[in-house]
């Protein structure tokens, strides 16, 4: 049986496609193998970084003051899931598949360690249909600035290294930190979503979610019922991804674009929207890429404390004949609170293939977040080692 999972920096990049292995599970049929049989398959990936901090930082204290960062040093960091994806091909030509996403730390996926949880119906002439807690079809469809290691800049990662939220709004799904946006920041709430199949390299997606509540969470729970709207900021929350990827001799091409808007609950016809473009184009073994989003929160700042923002990347990679490849990307952000608060990182590294789902970085990275009165900045250099299986 054949696993795949992806490992990503806030998007399913192609450098970030796991290799896949043969498991051989407990499952034995009776009968000779046909097309109704299950593939129980999972996988998973697993990062541990080691990396030398030197920040300049202020950070709350609690009582309305501020105290400094005491995080220099050597910092440590691990993120890994288990993915568990269970599928069955029909005679009909039809896959009725699963994806069930546990994280590996205890500070994901909410109180019992689950992401993303949701089913898939996919054929070739069908496309794919997606039910349940995952991400839209627009997220799914961006692209971004190419990159080689695993300490994400082009997402809220790096803040587990340099304070970066105790001044500018680091919210998950947010252009201010991340071109891989949702609408109101909204991450992995129920919906559905289909995307057509590819038209020489074309996909277009839609999807829609009743509102802005729970991430991969039941409906019937009492304290927290994700159907009732009234306890949502955002409903009917619609988004669109298209996106383009073709080969024409050693040039490959990979464009996506995406927008999304939700109606903000008791906003008086307030909404919120997000919307975003991106593209790689890759010349034998060198790749250049970027991408701009922005999250227009209108009636939203009021509700959720949210607040508008925009952000871009870019930045190319070198894969070098061997086992290495070579980085260089940027994330610049800003926030529209009234004052200009930005974020500004930049990272160059290098990636080495150690063998089958086996890789070692090494990596530079300098963030800063700056508001009107407070400025956090560090600079990160470190090595991961990443298991994908």
């Amino acid at each position: 049986m054949k696993l795949s999972c992806l490992y990503e920096e806030g998007h399913p990049l192609k450098k970030h496609l796991l290799s896949t292995s043969a498991i051989a599970l407990g499952v034995v049929a009776a009968a000779p193998a046909s097309a109704q049989d299950w593939d129980v398959s999972w996988g998973g990936f697993f990062s541990s970084h080691i990396a030398i901090v030197d920040t300049d930082s202020q950070i709350p204290d609690g009582e309305g003051g501020l105290r400094s960062y005491d995080g220099d040093g050597i910092n440590f960091l691990n993120t890994g899931e288990i993915i568990f994806t269970p599928s069955v091909t029909l005679d009909n030509g039809l896959t009725f598949g699963v994806n069930v996403q546990m994280e590996a730390q205890n500070s994901g996926g909410g109180s019992d360690g689950i992401d993303e949880s949701y089913m898939t119906i996919s054929g070739d002439s069908f496309g794919q249909l997606i039910i349940g807690a995952e991400n839209s079809a627009g997220y799914k469809s961006l692209v971004g600035a190419p990159g080689v290691t695993s300490m994400y800049i082009n997402s809220p990662s790096i803040s587990a290294f340099i304070p970066l939220s105790s001044v500018v709004p680091f919210s998950f799904r947010d252009a201010g930190v991340s071109s891989y946006t949702e609408v109101g920041g909204n991450n992995d709430v129920n919906r559905l979503t289909y995307f057509t199949p590819s038209f020489n390299g074309f996909t277009a997606g839609v999807s829609y979610a009743r509102n802005n509540r729970g991430n991969a969470v039941q409906g019937f729970d009492p304290a927290g019922q994700v159907n009732d709207n009234s306890g949502a900021t955002l409903e009917d929350i619609f988004d669109i991804g298209l996106s383009y990827s073709q080969s024409f001799g050693t040039t490959d091409v990979t464009l996506g674009a995406r927008w999304g808007t939700g109606a903000v609950v008791g906003g008086a016809g307030g909404d919120a929207t997000t919307w975003g473009l991106g593209a790689q184009i890759g010349f034998g073994a060198v790749t250049i890429g970027g991408s701009y989003a922005e999250n227009n929160n209108n009636d939203l700042a009021a509700v959720a404390g949210n607040t508008s923002s925009t952000g871009w990347s870019f930045g190319g990679t070198y894969d070098a004949a061997g086992p290495w490849s070579f980085e260089a990307l940027t994330y610049q952000g800003e926030y529209k609170t009234g004052a200009s608060d930005e974020y500004t990182a930049y990272r160059v590294g290098a990636s080495r293939d150690l063998g089958p789902g086996v890789d070692w970085d090494i990596y530079y990275v300098y963030a800063e977040a700056e508001d009107s009165a407070n400025t956090v900045d560090g600079n990160v250099i470190g090595t991961a080692i990443n298991l994908s299986f």
